[in-house]
């Protein structure tokens, strides 16, 4: 495989060369890692409450916003005398809607049914959109046409997971990779992205709710799945298992958040079972592990026991949100707290906070709807500025939250609860 084909392939989508740069075409990004690349952004707020630019109204649903050459993609659950998904598609400068898509798709068997999870996925012109229960279609991302679509509950005899299939799909060269916990060694599929047919699958295990990541390895790019009992590290082009770890006590999961990625290691932090750190060998297709840290329980926690948070992982150290909602800092090389912090969110349990770095700050956006200008350091949390951006809603959850991560783009915040989507201006 030559360098060029390995550095195309790492891209996670062909489409970004076409791409305007300030888009934001996939789950957590430009480059799927929690990164902002925009500049001539706000360095503080002007005000306590950051006024829209424009609103639409939405029904509820916990998909993130995607966006992507001036339109914004999401999904949605709206209320009726039928069970009903709809995909989408907005005007990114005013909020119209260019076109919807609504199909029939009853809930079964699920737990926290206010809508789809995972995030529209452009490419090439074409969207790709995962429903709760497996149903995946793909679009003209322009006018909303179905250019094919496939049943995956049905197809591939999906162990549902009880919170619905919510892992967005990854798009990287010539394929479409889903994490939907199929029967018959079927818990990765890759699909062909244009035409929809099965390329390869991969592992046998149940579907956890994390969306894979790619990482280089002897010159290769290998895709890592986090699923309900293993991380695993797969040819990207065949779906061949090159190295497979357990997940210490794996009988009880959620591994909702990202695994992360950085220098070689790779960390996994679940609710239950605490983080797991491993060291990813570079001319090798291999991992060992580091350390594993976990405490009693989800009160009692060791480390970091994250949900929907995904952490950010430096050289040095680790930063993330626990199981009830504390910000924490950890030593990278140990796992060994820092130093904790509530002054972002109160003790919640399931607590989220969505971390977006830009630079040298990183951008928190709140369960509480607050968005926050901080840096982060081994020393502490320091915020910036705040401001209120959008209002909490009970759909997701009882007590009132936004758990939907929002998107960067066009120097503007595009942000969800379960009544309406919002465009605010980060404009300097």
């Amino acid at each position: 495989m030559t360098k060029r084909l390995v550095l195309q392939l790492l891209i996670p989508c062909l489409a970004v060369a076409t791409l305007r740069a300030d888009d934001w075409p996939q789950w957590r990004g430009l480059t799927r890692d929690g990164r902002w690349y925009e500049t001539g952004i706000v360095e503080r707020f002007e005000s306590p409450r950051l006024q829209p630019l424009w609103t639409a109204k939405v029904a509820a649903g916990y998909t993130s916003p995607t966006v992507a050459v001036g339109r914004v993609y999401l999904s949605d659950r709206p209320e009726g005398p039928e069970e009903i998904e709809r995909v989408l598609c907005l005007n990114a400068a005013n909020g119209k809607t260019l076109w919807e898509y609504r199909y029939p798709c009853v809930y079964e068997k699920i737990s926290y049914r206010a809508g789809p999870r995972a995030a529209i996925t452009i490419a090439d012109g074409r969207a790709y959109a995962l429903g709760t229960m497996g149903n995946l279609h793909c679009f003209d991302a322009a006018d909303g046409t179905v250019l094919w679509a496939r049943d995956l509950r049905t197809e591939y005899d999906i162990r549902m997971p009880i919170w619905g299939i919510s892992a967005a799909p990854v798009l990287v060269g010539p394929l479409c990779i889903l994490h939907i916990g199929g029967k018959d060694n079927a818990c990765i599929v890759a699909l062909d992205r244009v035409t929809g047919k099965e390329r390869w699958r991969a592992l046998s295990d149940q579907a956890n709710y994390s969306t894979p990541i790619i990482i280089l390895q002897a010159g290769k790019p290998v895709l890592v799945c986090w699923t309900h009992s293993h991380v695993a590290g797969l040819d990207l082009a065949t779906g061949k298992v090159l190295w497979e770890t357990a997940i210490p006590e794996a009988s009880r999961t959620i591994g909702v958040a990202d695994p992360v990625y950085h220098g070689g290691r790779l960390l996994i932090s679940d609710f239950w079972q605490g983080s797991l750190m491993l060291r990813c060998f570079r001319k090798r297709a291999a991992v060992e592990r580091l350390w594993w840290r976990r405490g009693v329980s989800e009160t009692q926690t060791d480390a970091l026991h994250s949900l929907i948070t995904t952490p950010i992982l430096t050289d040095t150290s680790i930063y993330g949100v626990d199981s009830y909602g504390e910000l924490r800092c950890l030593d990278a090389a140990t796992g060994d707290r820092l130093w904790e912090s509530l002054e972002l969110l109160p003790k919640l349990r399931w607590g989220t906070i969505h971390m977006v770095r830009n630079g040298d700050k990183v951008w928190m956006f709140t369960e509480k709807g607050e968005l926050a200008i901080t840096t982060l350091s081994r020393e502490g949390l320091h915020v910036i500025s705040k401001t209120a951006l959008i209002e909490p809603t009970k759909k997701q959850h009882p007590r009132g939250v936004v758990w939907s991560h929002p998107a960067f783009a066009n120097r503007c915040i595009y942000v969800r609860n379960d009544e309406k989507i919002l465009c605010a201006s980060l404009a300097r």
